[in-house]
């Protein structure tokens, strides 16, 4: 296990691989992985139910779930001041504590934002063809029809575009934003990770 502390930061499109891989990086770098337990850390530091997180994750439309809550519910939250920018804060947060206190990867989130001042931090952006997610997400998500995982995959990265570009004035995906981009369809989730560690090497002179 190597003893230097580095955040990894792993941007994804919807069925690329991106968490398998994230995972897999984790393990390679004795880091702590976070992807939706980084919203029971968020629950935990708020005191908060870990369901409004579940809502808000990823989703900039998080207050339309409200319509769905227990009568009351809605009009108590409000009183408590909470907005959907306190439940962004409460999940940065517990990203930042997250960082300071050991090596980690963070899948999304905004992670790569959030961390932007630190000077241990590598954000990977992984992308993958259509078919090749398509694919994925089908034997995932149990579709049957190719069109109803197409459909799935570009309702799910529209919500996760608006979410990341509102919170972080820049635009998902975009090269710009990370140090590496690479497409998981070429060579596969297992060869893939073995690229990106051998680049979070050579980028940290590990």
């Amino acid at each position: 296990m190597l003893s230097n502390h580095i955040i990894i930061n792993v941007g994804r499109q919807l069925g690329s691989g991106g968490h398998d891989i994230g995972r897999m990086l984790a393990l390679d770098f004795g880091a702590k992985y976070y992807d939706k337990e980084l919203l029971n850390l968020a629950a935990k530091e708020s005191g908060l139910s870990e369901h409004f997180f579940e809502k808000n994750d990823e989703h900039k439309s998080f207050f339309r779930s409200f319509l769905h809550l227990p009568n009351g519910m809605t009009a108590n939250y409000d009183r408590q001041g909470f907005t959907q920018d306190s439940f962004f804060q409460f999940q940065s947060d517990a990203i930042r504590k997250a960082a300071d206190e050991s090596s980690c990867v963070f899948v999304g989130r905004c992670a790569d934002y959030i961390l932007r001042d630190r000077k241990d931090v590598v954000n990977i952006f992984i992308t993958a063809s259509m078919n090749f997610r398509i694919e994925q997400i089908m034997a995932k998500q149990g579709f049957t029809n190719p069109q109803q995982a197409r459909r799935y995959i570009e309702q799910g990265e529209s919500k996760r575009a608006d979410y990341y570009n509102y919170y972080t004035g820049k635009k998902w995906g975009h090269a710009e934003s990370y140090d590496l981009c690479i497409d998981s369809s070429v060579l596969g989730l297992m060869e893939t990770e073995k690229l990106i560690a051998t680049f979070i090497r050579k980028r940290f002179e590990l």
